[in-house]
This record gives C-alpha cells, sequence and structure tokens, in this order.
C-alpha cells in the first residue's frame, strides 16, 4: 500500500497518541482531558492558529500552505468522544474511565488527523489552508451542529469539508465511499399508552394496554412495507416495550413503546413521522384507548457531495490503489451537519476484523494509521497541489 513515508516513520508516535486517548475516554461535551491534549499537540506542530472553545469543547487548527494563490479552505474533520460502555477487551491500555470506552474508534480518528496535523505543519506542501476539526459529541451530543451553529465555517471561510471513519470487517487500509445518501436519519419515538387497567382474569372489565400497544407495534410495520417506496431504504423498528406492572395477573394501564426511524430522503422522513403518529392514535382509539405519541427527530441524513466525494475517492486510490463502492448505512454521523453547511465527503478505512463498533471487545486498529493519515494529507495536497 503506497503510503507516504513520513506516516511510516510517524506510526509509532501516533500510536501511542492513539492508545492514550483510549486510556482516558471522555463523554459528549465533557471532554477538558481530550480537548486539551489535542490543542497541545497542535501547538507543538506549529500551527498557525490553534483555538479551543468552538462547538463548547471542540478545538480548530489553521495551517497554511508555502502559498495562496489558490484562496482555497479545506476542513477536515475527526470526532473525539467516546461511549457509555464497560471495557471488555483486556488490554494493557483499557480505559481507566470506568463505564466509559472508545468503542468506536474516535480515538483512532483524532490520532490520525493529528497525524496528518503534524506531517502538513512540517511540509506545507500546498497552495491555500487546511483547516483541522477535532470534534465532540458525536455520539448523540450533536456536536457537528454545535460547531456549525458556533460559526465555524464563516469563521475560517472553510468551502470544502471532509470525514472519515473506521469499518470493522474491511481490509485494513482500504477505503470505500459512495455519493449522495450515505448514512441515514436517526428519529426517536416515544408512544404512551393507557387504557383502563385490572385483574387478569377479568379482561372483559379493562381496555388492554398491552393487547393495544402490541397492536401498534404489528401497525408500524406497515409503514416500510406498504407506504415506503420499495426500491427506497428506511427502518421503523420497536425497541421497548414498557408496563408499569411486573405481576403475573395485572393488566396495566399504561404502557410506553419506544423506538427509532431511519430514512435517507426528507420525504421519506416526513412520510415515517406522520404515518407513525396516525397509526399509533388511531389503533389505540379502535380499542378504546389512547396514544400520545413523541416523535424526536435526531440528526439528518449525511449526504457526500457528488464532485467532493470523486475527490475523496481519487485521494483514496492514489493511497490505497483503488476505493470501493460503500453500502449504505442505516446509522447515523452528524458530520450531516458540516456536509449541510458545506460541500464535501464522508469515507470509509477499513479496520481489519475486528469486533464491530460499539461492542465492548472493539478496538481501533493501529494498523490503519498510516493510511488514515495518508488519505488526510493526500485529500490536502490534491485538492491544493503546491505551486
Amino acid at each position: 500500500m503506497p503510503i507516504k513515508n513520513r506516516f511510516a516513520d510517524l506510526h509509532e508516535e501516533i500510536t501511542g497518541w492513539r492508545r492514550h486517548l483510549h486510556e482516558n475516554p471522555e463523554l459528549l461535551f465533557d471532554t477538558p482531558k481530550t480537548s486539551a491534549f489535542i490543542t497541545e499537540k497542535l501547538k507543538e506542530f506549529g500551527c498557525d492558529e490553534v483555538v479551543g472553545g468552538i462547538g463548547r469543547t471542540g478545538v480548530v487548527a489553521v495551517i497554511k500552505g508555502k502559498t495562496d494563490t489558490s484562496g482555497k479552505v479545506i476542513g477536515l474533520r475527526a470526532d473525539f468522544d467516546a461511549l457509555p460502555i464497560l471495557e471488555a477487551t483486556g488490554l494493557d491500555y483499557a480505559s481507566k474511565n470506568e463505564g466509559v470506552m472508545h468503542a468506536c474508534g474516535h480515538d483512532g480518528h483524532t490520532a490520525m488527523l493529528l497525524g496528518a496535523a503534524k506531517y502538513l505543519a512540517e511540509t506545507r506542501n500546498f497552495d491555500g489552508t487546511a483547516v483541522m476539526i477535532f470534534q465532540p459529541a458525536e455520539e448523540g451530543g450533536g456536536g457537528g451542529k454545535e460547531m456549525v451553529d458556533d460559526g465555524m465555517m464563516e469563521r475560517w471561510n472553510i468551502q470544502e469539508v471532509y470525514g472519515m471513519h473506521n469499518w470493522p470487517q474491511a481490509e485494513v487500509g482500504s477505503f470505500a465511499i459512495r455519493p449522495g445518501p450515505f448514512f441515514a436519519a436517526t428519529d426517536q419515538f416515544e408512544i404512551a399508552v393507557e387504557g383502563k387497567g385490572g385483574h387478569g382474569a377479568m379482561p372483559h372489565t379493562v381496555i388492554d394496554t398491552t393487547v393495544v400497544a402490541s397492536h401498534i407495534v404489528l401497525a408500524l410495520q406497515t409503514i416500510v412495507s406498504r407506504n415506503v417506496n420499495p426500491v427506497e431504504n428506511a427502518v421503523v423498528s420497536v425497541t421497548s416495550f414498557e408496563t408499569e406492572s411486573k405481576a403475573f395477573n395485572v393488566i396495566p394501564q399504561h404502557v410506553l413503546l419506544k423506538g427509532t426511524v431511519r430514512t435517507l430522503t426528507t420525504e421519506n422522513r416526513d412520510l415515517a413521522e406522520e404515518r407513525l403518529k396516525k397509526l399509533a392514535t388511531a389503533t389505540a382509539e379502535a380499542y378504546g384507548a389512547t396514544a400520545t405519541v413523541n416523535y424526536i427527530r435526531g440528526y439528518p441524513a449525511m449526504v457526500n457531495s457528488d464532485v467532493e466525494t470523486t475527490y475523496a475517492a481519487e485521494a483514496a486510490a492514489s493511497v490505497a490503489g483503488k476505493c470501493e463502492d460503500a453500502p449504505l448505512v442505516m446509522g447515523g454521523e452528524d458530520f450531516a451537519y458540516m456536509l449541510e453547511s458545506r460541500p464535501g465527503a464522508y469515507i470509509l478505512v477499513g479496520n481489519g476484523d475486528t469486533a464491530m463498533v460499539h461492542h465492548p471487545e472493539y478496538n481501533f486498529n493501529d494498523e490503519a494509521i498510516p493510511a488514515g493519515c495518508s488519505w488526510w494529507a493526500e485529500v490536502v495536497e490534491s485538492r491544493m497541489p503546491a505551486k
């Protein structure tokens, strides 16, 4: 795999940064140690500007090329928050913060972007400006939106933005990407069903919320199968069915359903919300109960720009020899907010034969570091070639 020689030299050092981050995971926006570590390294590299507190605890660094006749400004983004998971890897550098773990590889993403920043600050072999974006709270906190809302794009005149995520079970250091919708919108819902509780031996005297809620669960399955165009992708999953009773002989008065909706287009997102509300309330009414729906919109669908996807794929092919076509992913990614603000692209880098992300035995594969760093650097150098 033709990687940049400098990253082979830096591999051990970058691995050390990654493992330090892995040992010291922090959640959402509560990242004082992680933000400080990133800031310290960026200043040590000699970046032209290093600013913290963007999007609460995000960090932005500016690296200027040897020349700036192009006037281009390209943003590179890595996330750095962890997950509330109890680690089960048994690694020497396992989490020291019990119940918190880098189970999605954000430690690797951050270490690779730090490696690219060190290289770019040393070489400056490009014509324009590179902006390193280190983002908190990707795991449900919307840190990407916070940074955009904080005026990051305008403050540094970012014109294009690129992101990367590791992908278990793909060959180490390989790349895959797709134009257009890539990751799904991530909405949540709660349906509170109220009937009339009573004795399990006298169902004729009650309005049985367990029966009503069960019919709602089944009705919701028709949203995808009978409302969404069959050639398009959507998911409606009821993931929690809670009653107020633990007894064998009590029919509960209340049931709470929870779940998630995943869509790739605005049209299907609107459709799913509308149908879910109508099906839940109408089904409950048909059985003499009531249903109150709380629908919470999460991250929007992440949509890669066509032209920038081509640039990203060409940079990947120059590093790995080729770039594969990525599958659609029904998981969410708040890089979507940055791609709503600016054209850009998001790519996957292979993490090898490891546990899947969000698993207590997952670990980022340090062998992917040279490829990831090389891709970051290649994006900058190919989009803003030196004069």
